[in-house]
């Protein structure tokens, strides 16, 4: 099994681990594209690189000293509402486990992490053309789809938009999270990041083999699954939130 999580804006500060060194990071053949798109945003002027990512001086700064800033394992640098969801320190020891082997966080700036990865803090996004280097997903398919059809198990697919056009992965379930009100149906942010941290949390505890098993592993989270046929529907009907505890 192989879910695939989106990465979070949101990101814990600073870090004791030694410095960002690729060699040691998960996914090996990523690293040529890991180590061009380091090297632009550490050369990129930091006004354009700003205005690009529509963020503040300080989120840029952190770009600049990317292979000298202390680093955390990326399980703990990403702080989002998928990650306090998942609750990785709150697994068992057999769900941890099964995370270190499956989890992997899809990320604009190093293709594909393992929770244990050591990663600075930084400021990238998917849908992002960077200085001197251009659209992300022209950049990472080339090397991201290889890496991710290698894998021979089930995928679980719950990047969000722009990362998964950063690798296509056909076989993939798909899944969806929509909240039904009135008998309309529709996307809430919050609640599709929320019970997707509550999906791959269970998915760590329970395994899964198949749609089906996705499918069972769903209807923990959601009040009503549909299963048209790689894809997984679901359907909340109260807050997300709510059904964790």
């Amino acid at each position: 099994m192989l879910v695939l999580l989106p990465p979070s804006e949101g990101k814990a500060p600073a870090g004791r681990g030694r410095p960002l060194d690729l060699d040691r990071l998960s996914s090996p053949a990523l690293n040529p594209v890991r180590a061009r798109l380091v090297a632009a945003l550490q050369a990129a002027d930091p006004a354009e690189l700003q205005r690009v990512l529509a963020c503040s001086a300080e989120e840029v700064a952190k770009d600049a000293v990317l292979t000298s800033s202390g680093t955390l394992p990326a399980i703990r640098r990403y702080t989002g509402v998928v990650y306090e969801a998942l609750s990785y320190k709150t697994l068992s020891p057999n769900g941890r486990r099964r995370a270190n082997a499956s989890l992997r966080i899809a990320s604009a700036l190093f293709g594909l992490l393992s929770p244990t990865d050591r990663i600075p803090a930084y400021r990238l996004s998917g849908g992002t053309s960077v200085p001197g280097v251009g659209s992300l997903g022209a950049l990472w398919r080339p090397v991201l789809e290889p890496e991710l059809a290698a894998h021979r198990g089930l995928v679980v697919d719950l990047r969000s938009g722009p990362y998964a056009n950063l690798a296509r992965v056909p076989d993939a379930v798909q899944v969806r999270v929509l909240r039904e009100t009135d008998g309309q149906r529709g996307v809430v942010s919050h609640d599709n990041k929320y019970t997707k941290g509550l999906l791959a949390r269970t998915l760590c505890e329970q395994g899964a083999r198949t749609v089906a098993d996705v499918a069972e592993a769903g209807s923990a989270v959601a009040d009503v699954v549909e299963v048209a046929g790689r894809r997984v529907d679901l359907v909340l009907h109260g807050l997300a939130t709510a059904r964790h505890g």
